[in-house]
């Protein structure tokens, strides 16, 4: 098996996007095989590859790892940003299913044709009253979310946060602290350059991307 990190996934956010940013955080160069036809996919089924026949895959350190938080998990613990003890690291796994939790509703926006703006409302009132709260509380009097150093939960509120921007222009106009905590994160060399044109971060789902998934995965599209 390779040396190298590779990722096998789509061209495209998912559930492999999180993984992609932290990795860049770490500053852990990766490669990626992206799925372009289902034939792809069941190979990995058929070869053992996939433990619930699902993705993402990451092969790192000779496995072959699946299911996104434990790849997470693993990558937070090896490169320092999972806290200095099991208090912190239980805080820092609350925050980071709270971020999970809000990416998941726009992750599922994008694959849900129907009621559109209702989905959208839906979106912007819970991250608007359950979520950012929290973290503009959390952000209160720290730089980071947990401790004095940078974890995986700060990477997850950036992309999260980035994300709601990108529907939601102005949400954070009334959260200075996630704003503040923002420019900040946006200002590390390893985030700086992950947000660079032509880094490995990928656009929101198009169309084309859609389509891709919906073939690949056409037992779960059904």
């Amino acid at each position: 098996m390779s040396e190298k990190v590779v990722l096998h996934y789509f061209n495209g956010r998912g559930k492999m996007e999180s993984i992609r940013w932290l990795l860049a955080a770490a500053g852990v160069e990766f490669e990626e095989v992206f799925f372009t036809k289902r034939e792809q996919y069941l190979k990995l089924v058929n070869d053992g590859a996939l433990m619930f026949q699902q993705v993402p895959l990451v092969e790192i350190d000779g496995m072959q790892l699946v299911q996104t938080k434990a790849i997470l998990n693993y990558i937070a613990g090896k490169y320092n940003l999972y806290g200095k003890d099991l208090k912190e690291r239980a805080l820092i796994d609350m925050y980071s299913e709270g971020t999970s939790d809000l990416m998941d509703l726009i992750m599922i926006y994008y694959f849900t044709p129907e009621n559109k703006q209702k989905s959208l409302s839906n979106i912007e009132q819970k991250a608007k009253e359950r979520f950012l709260p929290v973290f503009e509380k959390g952000l209160a009097n720290s730089h980071f979310l947990v401790g004095n150093q940078l974890s995986r939960a700060d990477v997850h509120l950036l992309e999260a946060s980035l994300m709601l921007q990108e529907l939601f222009p102005t949400i954070l106009s009334t959260f200075p602290k996630i704003q503040a905590f923002q420019e900040k994160m946006k200002a590390l060399p390893r985030i700086s350059k992950f947000l660079q044109p032509g880094s490995a971060r990928k656009s929101p789902p198009d169309e084309p991307y859609v389509k891709i998934v919906k073939e690949v995965f056409s037992h779960v599209f059904k």
